[in-house]
């Protein structure tokens, strides 16, 4: 087990594989896929409501009925049941390639051309097949639909070019059409009967009436690639929308059989999915670059506009930086896209501005992709002036100027940085200042120049004069990096020379030389240390101030990707393309542990917490987030989780935040029964030392404990209820605690009234108090030593039934019993009589429901409250009874040991919060 766990991939929207959309009541749900899990959108803001768990094996089908969803992956179709998988069906020799939602029936089509059909209904009874059909050798299926209005038949398309048409009661194939050729890639019905359309790899879309097997138009888009996706409007406008394998999708009118428009550059990649939304102008389509998009008809002139979409990297990032304190993630990636992620909630994921480039894109006649900046390779960035000016700057493959965005407007800035306008050469490195003021870049050919930010305009270079040089270094500047109090400035050439240079004077301050050609450094701005990774494949860490390698840590085998400080410095965390991932104690000089991964890491953060890890992966469109367990243990257990000089293998964190494989289902399984095996006292006892939780209650209602009489004595009514003059027919009632209706019995006559009476007053100090609700939990709690079923019952109550409650147990006539006995047996009788009050056992079984959770610590100002009420009723019982008297001074002793420690605490944060309020920065 090592110190980061897998928990969840980000940036994930849709892959290759085409989505489902299904209507249920008044909103339109769209199943994706995300590689081994599926995620469901809403499409009335494209929110995320549920993501599914992980399979074994990438998904290659999807298909959904109501909470039901249905996934194939290799030769196996997974049901689910919302999140829960419900069961697998498993006939398939082949891999499953399409699914059709057909009436109460699910058809699975394979590649070698058999269709299984899978009731899905009572599907945990029974998980064979109700049918089977083999579609012959020669006939490699490409597409499956079901032509409206025609009972239980489905045509089939295939990459041979023809189509075939089956009966799926009767599994006969009833007719099968030439076709055009050229291999069909997609098939849908129209709105009108008899209608169908098809699109063929050769850029041709048919039109085509199957029950006459005529021809009624053909549309052709050979230049734009093969037809990849299609769909037909269904609000009334005659509207067939095409998508090709270029990412353009085509918009023809059937009635005047012509082009209507056309949206270019729509999608990166090909285009997977078109489905116009029922009765709506809308149409949504998604794309393998890894984004789904919603298109509107609203204009005037027809043609659509952009409504609403969710995207995320069509290619692979390369570099990331936590940001806000975490909640936030920049990432930068080779599709020269310059994201934000959100941690919390992927609804608040954006791409930064660039400006215009979709009107430069079209003013200039090119594509986007040629207009954006070139991929990110390097950037930093600064929180404090957030809000001021711009605060992150980029360098960019092959550029020879360095660009500043800001954050708050998620766009970029209006100044571009440009060093060295006299000879300029790609810029490699770049540092923004721990005041966010300035912005120090580094090129190819070895200048260093200074920026200010808010005016763009250049504050000085670095020149090394102790050789003669009108430069900063030989060679390549591979990183910049400056210290907390703007002193000093640290620059690293590739030729292997690290020089600290005065940061105001741009003086050079001292050098040292490494040894070998540098690749990457890291600067820690609170302990001083400067880490530095060499073509060795050993990273050295030198004291920026002693100028002196204090550190050297080896085990990389292969090229050292990234590296970075924790936030207290005390680790340092590298990756390498040997697929580990190791963490090395600063302060130990060792390495504590180390995590082998399938794909290799190419870059990593953690986050200011420490809490999240996030990676970035070789050819993996996403960012994936670690956890740290050691921060979420107790103390004690922390250092347990490092593995060492050992490596742990982990597999990827998956999209979902639980993992449904077979072995993790077991051992999760077993886990499980270990704990309901185990005593439910040991629940209680495993907390976190030294934590004091609350009951998460009102703060109205337990602080109505505490001033219940001055409540009472406010709502006190003036004048007494006046009886109404015509009462209505009731069934009389009297009131009782639980609320329950209990009805008044018979009244009896005056002359059984007082022998009932004389009864009543025999055998009323033999008899026991009423046992409530109240005292029923507590002392079966009492019994079985946990009182937490108890707490949740109290906490139900309103202040005035447990004021009730509490008052039932008050002992008044606690004197009344020895009257008439003799002075001699007066203690036996009062020994006799304690035993015999049912009030005393349940007053002492408060005392030790009392001890028990102030020992623990839990529900904390609950508890207080209740122990103010109950002192305040029984206080005078305690004092004379000299069992209550033991108990109470045990609870005395823990109460007061529990708050020395919380008041210690309260103490220490409020001279803290005062010395931080008078100081001035």
């Amino acid at each position: 087990m090592g110190i980061f766990e897998p928990f969840r991939a980000i940036g994930y929207i849709t892959t290759h594989v085409p989505f489902f959309v299904q209507r249920l009541g008044t909103e339109t749900f769209v199943t994706v896929s995300v590689g081994k899990a599926f995620q469901i959108y809403n499409c009335a803001k494209l929110n995320l409501v549920l993501v599914g768990p992980q399979l074994p094996k990438k998904i290659r089908a999807l298909a959904s009925y109501r909470d039901h969803t249905f996934a194939a992956y290799g030769h196996n179709v997974a049901v689910f049941k919302r999140a829960h998988q419900v069961t697998t069906w498993e006939s398939h020799k082949a891999k499953v390639n399409h699914l059709l939602l057909f009436g109460d029936y699910i058809l699975s089509i394979d590649v070698k051309g058999n269709i299984f059909i899978w009731a899905f209904k009572g599907i945990t009874e029974n998980n064979s097949p109700v049918g089977h059909i083999s579609l012959g050798t020669n006939f490699t299926p490409s597409c499956i639909m079901h032509p409206d209005t025609y009972l239980n038949k489905v045509i089939v398309g295939s990459r041979e070019g023809s189509l075939q048409l089956w009966n799926i009661s009767t599994k006969t194939k009833l007719y099968e059409f030439k076709g055009w050729s050229s291999a069909i890639s997609c098939c849908i019905s129209s709105p009108a009967l008899d209608v169908v359309a098809v699109g063929c790899s050769d850029g041709k879309i048919h039109v085509h009436n199957i029950r006459y097997d005529e021809e009624i138009v053909t549309f052709t888009n050979s230049a734009r690639g093969a037809v990849t996706a299609l769909a037909f409007s269904t609000d009334g406008q005659p509207l067939l929308a095409s998508g090709g394998s270029s990412g353009v999708i085509t918009i023809w009118n059937l009635e005047k059989r012509r082009l209507q428009s056309v949206i270019g550059e729509a999608h990166d990649c090909s285009i997977v999915s078109l489905h116009f939304l029922a009765s709506e102008p809308v149409l949504m389509s998604s794309s393998a670059d890894n984004s789904i998009k919603m298109w509107i008809f609203d204009t005037s002139d027809g043609d659509p506009r952009l409504l609403r979409f969710r995207s995320g990297h069509s290619a692979p990032p390369r570099c990331i930086r936590f940001y806000a304190n975490g909640r936030h993630i920049l990432s930068a990636g080779q599709d020269r896209a310059f994201r934000l992620f959100s941690v919390i909630q992927d609804q608040q994921s954006r791409e930064l501005s660039q400006r215009h480039v979709s009107k430069r894109a079209k003013k200039l006649k090119l594509k986007e992709a040629e207009i954006k900046l070139k991929p990110v390779i390097a950037f930093d960035v600064a929180e404090i002036r957030e809000r001021d000016w711009c605060n992150v700057v980029t360098c960019h493959m092959d550029t020879a100027q360095a660009y500043v965005w800001r954050l708050q407007n998620f766009v970029i800035g209006e100044h571009i940085l440009s060093p060295c306008p006299e000879d300029p050469k790609p810029v490699k490195a770049c540092a923004i200042s721990a005041c966010g003021n300035f912005a120090v870049v580094g090129t190819a050919g070895g200048w260093v120049e200074r920026f200010n930010l808010q005016s763009g305009l250049s504050r000085g270079s670095y020149v090394d004069l102790s050789e003669g040089k009108n430069y900063a270094h030989n060679g390549e500047v591979v990183g910049i990096t400056c210290d907390s109090t703007n002193t000093i400035m640290i620059s690293a050439g590739f030729d292997g020379d690290v020089k600290v240079w005065d940061f105001k004077g741009r003086k050079l301050k001292s050098r040292w030389e490494v040894g070998c050609s540098l690749v990457k450094i890291v600067y820690h701005r609170s302990n001083g240390l400067l880490a530095t990774v060499a073509d060795d494949l050993v990273i050295r860490l030198f004291d920026a101030v002693a100028l002196r390698m204090v550190r050297k840590f080896e085990g990389h085998s292969d090229r050292i990707t990234d590296m970075c400080f924790s936030e207290d410095g005390k680790w340092l965390l590298t990756s390498s393309m040997d697929g580990t991932l190791r963490i090395w104690d600063v302060i130990l000089a060792r390495q504590i542990d180390a995590i082998h991964v399938d794909v290799s890491v190419t870059a990593l953060s953690l986050s200011p917490n420490m809490d999240v890890l996030a990676t970035t992966h070789v050819d993996q469109n996403g960012v994936y987030l670690w956890v740290n367990q050691a921060m979420f243990s107790a103390p004690g257990k922390a250092g347990s989780y490092g593995s060492g000089k050992e490596i742990v293998n982990a597999h990827l964190p998956s999209v979902s935040t639980g993992n449904s494989l077979d072995s993790e289902f077991e051992e999760i399984k077993v886990n499980s029964q270990e704990v309901q095996d185990a005593p439910e006292a040991s629940v209680v006892h495993q907390q976190i030392p030294d934590l004091v939780t609350l009951s998460l209650l009102p703060k109205s209602q337990w602080q109505s404990l505490i001033n219940l009489d001055i409540i009472k004595a406010r709502n006190k009514p003036i004048e007494p209820p006046k009886k109404p003059e015509k009462t209505p027919f009731f069934l009389p009632s009297i009131p009782s605690l639980s609320g329950d209706i209990v009805f008044k019995p018979r009244e009896p006559a005056e002359g059984e009234k007082d022998s009932e009476a004389s009864k009543i007053e025999k055998t009323r100090k033999n008899t026991d108090i009423p046992v409530s609700q109240f005292l029923q939990f507590l002392e079966s709690c009492s019994e079985e030593n946990n009182f937490a079923a108890f707490t949740e019952y109290v906490k139900g109550l309103s202040p005035s039934t447990l004021d009730m409650e509490l008052r039932i147990l008050q002992i008044i006539d606690d004197d009344e019993d020895d009257d008439d006995d003799d002075e001699d047996d007066d203690d036996n009788n009062k020994e006799q009589g304690t035993r015999k009050r049912p009030e005393l056992h349940f007053i002492e079984l408060l005392l030790d429901y009392f001890i028990q959770e102030i020992s623990y610590r839990n529900n904390f100002e609950l508890i207080q409250a209740l122990i103010r009420l109950f002192l305040k009723i029984h206080g005078e019982s305690v004092r004379r009874q000299h069992v209550l008297q033991e108990k109470a001074q045990k609870l005395l002793q823990i109460q007061s040991a529990v708050w020395q420690k919380t008041d210690k605490l309260f103490q220490s944060t409020r001279c803290m919060v005062a010395f931080l309020s008078n100081s001035q920065f």
